[in-house]
């Protein structure tokens, strides 16, 4: 746990990321492997990277002769970029089995665990997923049931982090923006979430360097398993 956190942030609710947070997006390099020897870990990497790159992209072109496609779509089209880029050659068989994977990703250990240690604080998602992609996955994975709320950013048509997104999450839970502890595993989505008013807490699962475009994250923690306490409810 950084230094940063000793002390504890106070607040009323939680926020928290889904994919790279709760969910492990790199558990789809097991199909891609199995898909493709040898090219499992390179393929789930840049179809990620492209993914969050589109969103980012998207959200700037955004305009009356742009429109802005939704999280299904926008995984799509990075793996068709990610493939194309690689060199593979993907059947659609293929393609339908690692597009179906990202809807069966696996939950980090540390997820429910900490999820279940922080109640009864409201615990939401706020995530650029749809609904359709997030709902079924938080079932599925057993998440649900800590959980009050799932929000997607369409309902804010744009993609984090636009402060417009974040509002949301104040918006259900009318909570003052300080007051919400928003936890992500991603650092320009805590850079955004900082710059927006939240008490912004980083799960620095990848041991990265501090964002260096936006405004420090209040607490670094390795792991979800280091966030009830910090909080002190343990």
């Amino acid at each position: 746990m950084n230094a940063n956190a000793a002390a504890g942030p106070y607040v009323d609710a939680l926020v928290f990321d889904a994919y790279g947070t709760l969910f492990d997006v790199q558990s789809v390099e097991a199909t891609a492997g199995r898909l493709f020897p040898g090219h499992g870990a390179a393929l789930s990497q840049l179809w990620r990277s492209k993914q969050l790159e589109y969103t980012w992209l998207q959200s700037l072109m955004l305009s009356v002769h742009q429109r802005r496609d939704d999280f299904a779509a926008i995984t799509a089209h990075a793996l068709d970029y990610a493939v194309e880029k690689l060199g593979l050659s993907l059947a659609a068989s293929a393609r339908h089995r690692l597009l179906d994977a990202y809807l069966d990703l696996a939950a980090f250990p540390d997820a429910e665990p900490a999820l279940a240690c922080l109640a009864p604080l409201p615990r939401i998602v706020l995530s650029n997923g749809t609904r359709e992609m997030l709902e079924p996955l938080a079932a599925a994975t057993g998440l649900a049931q800590h959980l009050d709320a799932i929000l997607s950013v369409d309902a804010a048509g744009i993609y984090k982090p636009s402060p417009r997104t974040y509002q949301l999450a104040v918006d259900y839970l009318k909570v003052l923006p300080i007051r919400i502890g928003f936890v992500s595993s991603n650092g320009w989505d805590v850079a955004g979430g900082k710059a927006f008013g939240f008490t912004a807490i980083w799960v620095n699962r990848a041991g990265a360097p501090v964002e260096q475009h936006g405004p420090k994250p209040d607490a670094i923690l390795t792991s979800l398993a280091e966030l009830p306490e910090m909080l002190g409810k343990v």
